[in-house]
């Protein structure tokens, strides 16, 4: 039965202290959560677990689905979409276990994959956040952990200017193309689909900064703790596959989401003069696919099309921040 605040009624876990809490959050992708929390209900944990699914205002029947295949579960249903950040932060105020894991939902642990980026935190209290070595449904690894953008970073991502030197040593240096992925290390920022962390240290930093809606907030929270000192590890010998953009696929306003994000977490860290330069390159790179519109189109009223489009795109984009 449902509570007042979208929540279903649960009998209490037996183990009302459990060591690691998994926080899922569920946007209209039924089947890849269900096929998720199947990989975590898998296996035998060694150290004890609860999971909690944000379903955030989901419209596919997830919320149904996961209530009646996993009554296991702590659901909480949204009657609408509050974001990446404002979905896992409700999910992490939920949390008992002392240890905090973000999962998305287009992911499947592998066996041992979270006892052993637990084990990591306990044997090295001077981490904060352990992640895992994340891998295609095929196997291939995904080289996705990446250093922090700096100010040359967005003028040259996806960009004309990353495809020459220097800008496509820049590049490369921010997706660290000179790592294979395959040993663990330390790294500033791990890909954001699978990390474990204090949920104390989680809850006292203040969580995911909500104002970063789904994009960069995961580089904004690393960014702040290696700032106090804390580290961050990607431990290659957990594994867990991951349906590459699977979770945000359905989103129509994307690349706004992205570009707006974008601007907020430059503004955060690098402070309000750095906007104008930001706004130029985000006209520099709506001027690339204006050209290209009329190289992928030979009819005229299709390239006016795509042309508006982009037009309102860019508009949108440069819409004056939220303080």
């Amino acid at each position: 039965m449902s509570t007042a605040d979208g929540s279903i009624d649960r009998p209490a876990a037996a183990d009302d202290h459990p060591e690691l809490s998994v926080v899922v959050l569920s946007w209209n992708t039924r089947e890849l959560t269900l096929a998720c929390l199947r990989a975590l209900f898998a296996e035998a944990p060694r150290h004890t677990r609860e999971v909690i699914v944000v379903d955030n205002g989901s419209e596919d029947g997830s919320a149904d689905a996961i209530a009646a295949a996993f009554p296991q579960v702590r659901l909480e249903c949204n009657a609408d979409n509050r974001g990446y950040s404002g979905g896992n932060n409700q999910g992490a105020a939920l949390a008992r276990g002392e240890f905090l894991c973000l999962l998305n939902s287009d992911t499947e642990v592998r066996a041992g994959a979270l006892d052993a980026l637990v084990d990591w935190l306990v044997e090295h209290p001077e981490y904060a956040m352990a992640a895992p070595r994340l891998v295609h449904p095929d196997g291939r690894v995904q080289t996705a952990c990446m250093r922090f953008p700096g100010l040359l970073t967005a003028a040259c991502f996806d960009t004309w200017l990353g495809r020459f030197w220097p800008g496509s040593w820049i590049d490369r240096r921010y997706h660290m193309r000179d790592f294979d992925h395959l040993s663990s290390r330390d790294v500033d920022q791990p890909p954001g689909a699978c990390c474990v962390m204090l949920t104390a240290e989680y809850r006292d930093g203040g969580g995911l900064d909500e104002r970063l809606w789904l994009f960069f907030n995961d580089v904004d929270l690393c960014r702040r703790l290696w700032r106090r000192g804390r580290r961050i590890r990607y431990v290659a010998e957990a594994e867990v596959m991951h349906h590459v953009g699977a979770s945000t696929r359905g989103f129509r306003k994307f690349v706004v989401m992205w570009h707006r994000n974008r601007l907020a977490y430059y503004r955060k860290h690098y402070g309000p003069l750095v906007l104008p330069y930001l706004r130029l390159v985000v006209r520099m790179r709506a001027y690339e696919e204006w050209r290209r519109a009329a190289r992928r189109n030979t009819d005229p009223g299709a390239i006016a099309a795509e042309r508006a489009h982009l037009r309102e795109a860019v508009q949108e984009i440069l819409q004056p921040l939220e303080v």
